[in-house]
């Protein structure tokens, strides 16, 4: 329970941080609004052409009645457009922290530097900080789509899929969220996305509760936009208490 009440207040902590430091609130909401505006681009897209891609989809429909293909092409639809959502919905964190990469390094090394110092850069290229933010970001949400098949068969039990399993859902994504956050101060540690899971495994009730909150946050992306600098503010807050000074003292 400590552990958890700790991941809490690394949460709020953060927020509040950002709230002290408007300028650097501003600076960080930069990736968020940038990415808000490429996801709703590219969703009104979605919606113009889903008519014409469910048409593609079901050429053998061409010959039945109005109302049956017209049923099925307009459920299609729907599909397609949900999908598209939920699909933003999953991946909108991690485009955005990819996007805002070198805004939220700076953001995150502030924070650490006023709080006692930040540790020297690992001494790497900019694009070879992206590219591996890319990777650990894709190997995270193809987890996140392992745990969430599993759920999802899950959700057809009866009793346990209507209250055990959105809970832990929850969890897995407050976990995979935690790991997100915690890369930019990971990587200027020079900590690998396996050893960050295993850190935030063991102690994992902290890792619930900074991510379990953001995630219930994050449900909206227009919300995700204005608490992501005080999420990444957190984030670094909480990688100083569970990394020690010297990535040498983390035993592999």
């Amino acid at each position: 329970m400590r552990d958890l009440a700790t991941g809490v207040k690394y949460f709020l902590e953060g927020q509040r941080w950002v709230a002290r430091h408007r300028r650097w609130w501003g600076f960080g909401l930069l990736p968020g609004l940038i990415a808000l505006v490429l996801y709703i681009a590219a969703l009104v897209a979605l919606g113009i052409w889903s008519d014409d891609l469910s048409a593609w989809a079901t050429p053998f429909a061409d010959g039945w009645d109005t109302p049956w293909r017209s049923l099925l092409r307009w459920t299609l639809t729907v599909i397609v457009f949900g999908g598209g959502l939920l699909l933003a919905m999953v991946t909108f964190t991690a485009v955005t922290l990819l996007i805002g990469e070198p805004f939220y390094e700076a953001l995150s090394e502030h924070v650490e530097e006023i709080q006692g110092g930040a540790p020297s850069k690992p001494g790497i290229p900019l694009w070879r900080e992206i590219l591996t933010s890319a990777r650990d970001s894709l190997s995270v949400l193809a987890h996140v789509v392992a745990f969430g098949v599993v759920l999802f068969a899950c959700g057809f039990i009866p009793v346990v899929g209507q209250t055990v399993v959105p809970v832990v859902g929850f969890c897995v994504s407050g976990l995979f969220l935690t790991t997100e956050l915690t890369g930019v101060a990971m990587q200027r540690r020079s900590v690998p996305l396996r050893t960050r899971l295993r850190l935030l495994r063991g102690r994992l009730p902290l890792a619930l509760g900074f991510g379990v909150p953001l995630v219930l946050l994050f449900l909206v992306p227009v919300i995700a936009v204005f608490a992501m600098p005080g999420a990444v503010a957190g984030a670094a807050l909480l990688v100083r208490e569970l990394v020690p000074a010297s990535v040498e003292d983390i035993d592999e």
